[in-house]
């Protein structure tokens, strides 16, 4: 199963544990690592790399319709990067990023990320309170571990989606790759 697949990557790699529980001990609803992180790192083990630093931020995702202000997510990156020495944390409330991407508002973390660009791109892991990693996969990891990029069913610029997988260059780094255009 790809789920126990994941997790048992992601219990693996100690920093992204370490990551993991410094958002969890944060306290917020709903709340994951997500996107780059989590994708660029099965990606680097599918292609037989380890060790690299493939991630250029951190992206916490997280629902809480009640605070949607957004000097509340700069103030918990702030947060993050002085207690972790790391300046990668990008925080995001999904409650209100509907409006930055044009959609109908999301009714959670699950709904944001099923209007992410690509499929391979929304997926989110969390530690729950016991410890045990928890997923958020909206279109399940096919397509993350069969090395596929394609558009999400919910993302409709596709231009958009084009220009940032070109601007990515992810086939130069993981050339087994398959990209869609559509």
């Amino acid at each position: 199963m790809l789920e126990e697949r994941l997790k048992e990557y992601i219990s693996k790699h100690p920093q992204l544990m370490t990551d993991l529980g410094s958002v969890r001990d944060l306290g917020l609803p709903q709340c994951y690592i997500a996107a780059g992180y989590i994708r660029n790192y099965v990606w680097d083990l599918l292609h037989g790399l380890e060790g690299t630093d493939r991630h250029t931020d951190i992206d916490v995702v997280y629902f809480d319709p009640e605070d949607v202000s957004e000097a509340r997510d700069t103030r918990l990156e702030e947060l993050l990067r002085t207690t972790t020495a790391n300046p990668k944390w990008s925080v995001k409330n999904q409650a209100r990023m509907h409006v930055k991407n044009g959609d109908e508002p999301y009714n959670s973390t699950h709904a944001a990320l099923t209007c992410w660009p690509e499929t391979a791109t929304a997926v989110g892991a969390r530690l729950n309170i016991e410890g045990g990693l928890e997923l958020c996969c909206p279109y399940g990891l096919e397509d993350l571990f069969a090395l596929r990029v394609r558009r999400s069913p919910n993302f409709h610029k596709r231009s958009y989606y084009m220009e940032r997988v070109a601007k990515k260059q992810w086939k130069d780094q993981w050339p087994q790759l398959t990209i869609s255009d559509d």
